[in-house]
């Protein structure tokens, strides 16, 4: 299994970069894993909420293979503890060759890639700007591979 992480934008405050960075290093000794980030769109400013999501869905679609597990981050999805995410986690194992998990843009997704996902989830009922949410699911990722393994990281 083997893991991806699609983020919109580039990363603009550094400690959220060096967070990222940090919980990165850690996961890739779990598993195979990359970050592959969309560009900014150029003239958003002009847009229409709708067309920002249409085009960065365009985005995020041409990264989505036939097969792929695609995860939406999404205010309404599933919640789980850190516990029962690391069994979900396990649970694609052997089932699902590559996960794809997404963090959209400020608008949220079109409804073209809601379409496509396989599932939701949420990291709380609290809302998180997009950029935080990236060291928020990273630290999650990275707990959920301890749990799995049974490391000290994650105390109950």
């Amino acid at each position: 299994m083997r893991i991806t992480l699609i983020e919109n934008g580039k990363t603009s405050d550094l400690f959220i970069g060096e967070g990222v960075e940090q919980f990165r290093e850690r996961v890739v000794k779990y598993v195979p894993f990359k970050i592959e980030t969309i560009p900014d769109l150029e003239n958003a400013k002009n847009m229409t909420m709708k067309e920002v999501q249409d085009q960065e869905g365009s985005l995020i679609l041409k990264r989505v293979k036939p097969g792929d597990y695609l995860v939406l981050l999404d205010e309404r999805g599933d919640q789980h503890d850190s516990i029962s995410f690391a069994k979900y986690l396990n649970s694609w194992e052997g089932r699902v060759n590559h996960i794809q998990f997404v963090i959209g843009g400020p608008y949220g997704f079109s409804e073209k890639v809601y379409d496509r996902a396989d599932t939701r989830l949420s990291l709380s009922k609290l809302t998180f700007s997009h950029q935080l949410v990236r060291v928020i699911f990273m630290e999650q990722l990275y707990r959920a591979f301890t749990i799995i393994k049974g490391e000290p990281y994650h105390h109950t």
